[in-house]
């Protein structure tokens, strides 16, 4: 995938050309199985995405909630229970985990009527009970609770309250054994006023989206960018300024923007075995499932939850109560309980598989470390040089 490249050759795999015109940015994409995509509905909606922003209408209308606290094994168990006890059904959520911290966006409706709660009464209420839950023991000023009026993308809107909450800053509590840490470095083209963003890491969907928008929420300005994947990884370069025009200057804000740009590609990195559960919605349903899980010592690390036409699809990635992969025994016992009919392991696509043995490598840590520094310098030259920045890159 390219975006804003200079025009050098290249051999891309069977894959769709997406050109947008107004800033000459020419995307080569393909699905998560690295197929070239056909389905013409998918092609529209990513054709009217780039036009217009739009947010889920399956949450139009509905209350939302903002939550932030320290992460815990049965932490979501506790919350959709309080849920379900105040006769709140959760419509849609995610929640994201990063660094010890938890962050969820709810779309709820009253049980019985169907429409938001509204009553200022009871929200408070709910505010006031959920962050009981998130304060537990030990985190009193940290937890939040708050009604949200926004209408930001979900997504970014995780970013954004991640970022508030400092996890970037943070020490992690439970660290996912094998988790690709990515490797960034920034350079500054002083002559003509840029600082060079590159980044090596492992590929998966919307790593793109989750840097344009934590750089962007920093106030900066991406001028040009260049993607690069293969069977190793991503490969990303930004050429980036302040708001106000200058480059990245002292190595203090140097070594902040690369904490917050590993922490905004870490907070959705997919770690854990991935269960998909398919059900007819019925109230407390979320609470029984992440019940269950907590009975089982299972933590779960990211959560999307949706609901249409009455059915529950929920996807949860799980790991055991120190991070480790959770034992196969553990899962069949969780999926007898719940109904193997319902709840079932999904493998991760191929395209999310490349890397896998590279990450599990950790003796050739080092090492790759410094390939990665003289390719992505090598990188920057070539582009700095296409682009007229400097006379020659050789």
């Amino acid at each position: 995938m390219v975006v804003q490249s200079p025009p050098v050759a290249a051999v891309f795999p069977p894959s769709l050309i997406i050109t947008l015109s107004q800033s000459v940015q020419v995307f080569h994409v393909t699905n998560l199985d690295g197929n070239k995509l056909t389905d013409d509905n998918i092609i529209n909606c990513i054709e009217q995405s780039a036009i217009h922003s739009r947010r889920s209408k399956s949450t139009d209308g509905m209350t939302a909630l903002e939550l932030t606290g320290t992460d815990r094994v049965g932490l979501l168990s506790e919350v959709f229970t309080v849920l379900s006890d105040l006769n709140c059904n959760v419509v849609e959520s995610k929640v994201w985990t990063h660094n010890g911290r938890i962050a969820a966006l709810i779309h709820l409706k009253d049980c019985d009527s169907g429409n938001p709660i509204e009553d200022s009464q009871q929200i408070d209420k709910i505010e006031g009970r959920l962050r009981n839950v998130l304060k537990g023991d030990n985190d009193i000023r940290s937890a939040k609770t708050s009604v949200s009026l926004t209408i930001t993308h979900t997504e970014r809107r995780h970013h954004q309250i991640m970022f508030a909450d400092r996890d970037y800053d943070r020490t992690p509590i439970i660290k996912t054994s094998g988790q690709c840490t990515p490797l960034l470095s920034i350079q500054n083209c002083l002559e003509k006023e840029y600082s060079v963003v590159n980044i090596q890491v492992k590929d998966r969907p919307k790593l793109l989206f989750d840097v344009v928008c934590t750089l962007t929420d920093m106030q900066y300005v991406v001028f040009h960018t260049t993607i690069n994947t293969t069977e190793d990884g991503a490969y990303l370069e930004f050429f980036i300024r302040h708001i106000d025009g200058t480059p990245i200057s002292p190595e203090a804000e140097k070594q902040r923007v690369i904490m917050c740009l590993r922490a905004a590609i870490e907070r959705r990195a997919s770690e854990g075995v991935r269960l998909e559960l398919f059900e007819p919605d019925k109230p407390g349903l979320l609470a029984d499932v992440t019940r269950t899980f907590r009975e089982n010592a299972i933590n779960v690390t990211q959560a999307e939850i949706s609901t249409t036409e009455g059915m529950a699809l929920n996807i949860f990635y799980v790991t055991d109560a120190i991070g480790n992969h959770v034992d196969s025994r553990v899962v069949d016992s969780v999926m007898y309980r719940i109904g193997s009919d319902y709840l079932r392991v999904k493998e991760p696509p191929l395209i999310l598989m490349y890397s896998q043995k590279a990450d599990n490598d950790e003796q050739n840590t080092s090492g790759l470390g410094v390939a990665v520094m003289v390719s992505l310098g090598s990188l920057l030259r070539r582009n700095l040089y296409n682009l007229g920045l400097i006379k020659s890159f050789s």
